[in-house]
């Protein structure tokens, strides 16, 4: 069984059309396929959204009983699956819930002549599943998703998905890791434990075997004052991707070039960078526009990692993005969590009353 890398997101949202403008215009992502009740698929309407290997599949249902009807009803817009490219899925669906995968939905193929695809679905975290993508030739999807005709833009301003952060129930951690190590084979890479303000969380990393899938697994400490993952859990109902991390060649002028397109950033206090360079060694970048652009800075034993967040625009706060660009580092910012929870506490002062959700949720039916 091998496991290669993020194939592709598909986040279930209450209106594709709309999100589809919003990716497109905001972070420059091309219409790249479609599909709805025209390609047969009758009771959902899907757009393909892509730059570079990001690839975002953007459904919603046009059918009471669609499953992305009573998701988005459930947590809001949001990743429902997490898709990876695999070198053979029947083995690899076979392997998984011999392994203990909740099996959602079994091998199937598509084909139109010339490009091919099988995929399958199994348990993830939460309601969050995994599908198994083997395919063959340029198309995504052939029938389900017909791709449009486009000229692919020759300077990306990302290039692949770099990890998702994940945020569990409290107790749930280490069962989580334990999972993914002990169903789909990845390893534990980095834990740590960290305390801002009062708020305490724990965090673990796993990733797949080639490196190409990376998932940081986030966990509020209750013993502490409650935080922004606590409030993430309330509103999103249960486990799920907090964040998106999007890889840039060059974050300063990417970033420029999202605040253009009307993209706000959190917030970073202007100390941050009076002590930058001693914290972290010299920046090949101008600090002055790392500052004017709010792009936080971490050093690990590899290189420096360059990042910045953006502003939720969901009406429940929950899912957002990150822009990183990595020069050699191969963690994850840990030196730069304070920030971000300084800054995401100035956002929540603004942010609507939390919904009242089930403490302990039963799973969807998928």
């Amino acid at each position: 069984m091998n496991i290669f890398d993020i194939d592709h997101l598909e986040l279930f949202v209450g209106d594709a059309q709309q999100a589809a403008y919003y990716y497109g215009s905001a972070f420059g992502l091309e219409a790249a396929g479609r599909g709805g009740p025209e390609t047969g698929l009758m009771d959902q309407r899907s757009l393909l959204m892509a730059q570079g290997e990001v690839r975002l599949v953007l459904t919603s249902g046009l059918a009471a009983e669609h499953n992305a009807v009573s998701y988005v009803q459930r947590h809001g817009d949001g990743v429902a699956v997490v898709a990876m490219r695999v070198d053979d899925v029947a083995e690899c669906f076979a392997e998984l819930v011999s392994r203990g995968a909740a099996p959602v939905s079994p091998p199937r193929s598509f084909t139109d002549g010339t490009s091919s695809v099988t995929f399958a679905d199994v348990g993830g975290f939460g309601d969050v599943v995994h599908r198994l993508v083997q395919r063959e030739g340029d198309s995504f999807l052939p029938g389900p998703i017909e791709m449009l005709e486009r000229e692919p833009n020759e300077h990306p301003m990302f290039s692949r998905i770099d990890h998702l952060a994940i945020c569990v129930p409290a107790g749930k951690l280490q069962a989580t890791s334990d999972f993914y190590q002990e169903v789909y084979g990845f390893a534990e890479i980095f834990t740590e434990y960290i305390e801002v303000a009062g708020q305490g969380m724990n965090s673990v990393v796993v990733q797949s075997p080639s490196g190409g899938v990376t998932f940081t697994l986030i966990e509020p400490d209750v013993e502490r004052r409650p935080g922004q993952i606590d409030d993430f859990l309330q509103w999103h109902a249960g486990a799920g991707v907090q964040h998106i991390a999007l890889i840039t060649d060059d974050i300063v002028s990417a970033v420029d070039h999202l605040g253009a397109r009307g993209v706000r950033f959190l917030s970073t206090p202007d100390a941050y960078y009076r002590t930058l360079e001693q914290r972290v060694g010299h920046v090949d970048a101008s600090v002055a526009d790392l500052a004017r652009l709010g792009i936080l800075v971490d050093r690990d034993h590899w290189g420096q990692l360059l990042q910045i967040f953006t502003e939720s625009t969901h009406v429940r706060r929950t899912l957002f993005l990150e822009v990183i660009e990595r020069r050699g580092a191969r963690t994850f910012g840990s030196g730069n969590i304070r920030a971000l929870y300084e800054a995401k506490e100035r956002e929540m002062v603004h942010a609507p009353t939390p919904m009242a959700a089930d403490p302990d949720p039963e799973p969807m039916e998928v």
